[in-house]
């Protein structure tokens, strides 16, 4: 099966979670608003039918169309070994992915405490007592959080032995945090020595590090979840 990812062509975003399960398990799938136009994806959100996807990202696999980051790896997981073949460990693995989906709002909230409707320059004041926060007890409290499900089990991964899709996720946030935060977070980093071990452990991946070098991955900007804004990165 081909698979059709929606997602904005621009930016990384959440997208960019689905993006590296497809990449990793070496799935044959077309971004869809990158080739055809932010259009293509408008088109089929408007013709959904009775289960429309809320908003991008979404992932059409046949018939079928699956919206909501998590749930999206929910549905590639056990379809490309990339989560346990147990329910129990499924289960599970779909509990750590909605953590990280929390830990991505509050770091988009870093920039935006007060909407998205609202530019960064009409909120800057808010954004930096808003990060300060976040790093004083939200970093500390999420990331220390998966350093010790990592430590705990017993294997190179967060399950263990084997890849799953909560680990190409905590891959993507260390790297996001290491671009919009790069004081901060090389402040912060010997506090959780497994997941920079993980994030350059998943690095290294065959199809990852294709996948890194090549124009597929779209570099962090401006416009996505991790901004880099020198203000609150003291």
């Amino acid at each position: 099966m081909r698979y059709e990812l929606y997602y904005w062509p621009m930016i990384q975003g959440r997208g960019e979670y689905v993006r590296l399960a497809l990449e990793e398990a070496g799935a044959s799938y077309r971004d869809v608003a990158r080739e055809e136009g932010i259009g293509a994806m408008t088109a089929v959100l408007e013709g959904a039918g009775d289960t429309p996807p809320f908003a991008p990202p979404f992932l059409k696999a046949g018939r079928r169309i699956i919206g909501q980051t998590a749930n999206i790896l929910l549905f590639l997981g056990s379809r490309h070994g990339l989560a346990p073949k147990a329910e129990a460990g499924q289960s599970w693995v779909h509990q750590l992915q909605l953590t990280v989906t929390d830990f991505v709002v509050e770091i988009h909230d870093t920039h935006h405490p007060l909407g998205p409707t609202l530019y960064y320059e009409d909120q800057r004041a808010a954004a930096k007592k808003r990060t300060a926060e976040f790093w004083s007890e939200r970093v500390p409290k999420f990331l220390g959080y998966f350093e010790q499900i990592l430590a705990k089990s017993g294997g190179a991964y967060v399950t263990g032995r084997r890849l799953t899709y909560v680990d190409l996720s905590l891959f993507q946030i260390v790297a996001g945090l290491r671009y919009a935060f790069p004081r901060r977070m090389a402040a912060f980093e010997p506090d959780i020595p497994g997941l920079v071990a993980l994030h350059d452990r998943v690095a290294i991946r065959p199809n990852v590090a294709a996948y890194l070098q090549s124009e597929r991955r779209i570099p962090f900007n401006e416009d996505g979840i991790f901004r880099r804004y020198k203000a609150l990165d003291v």
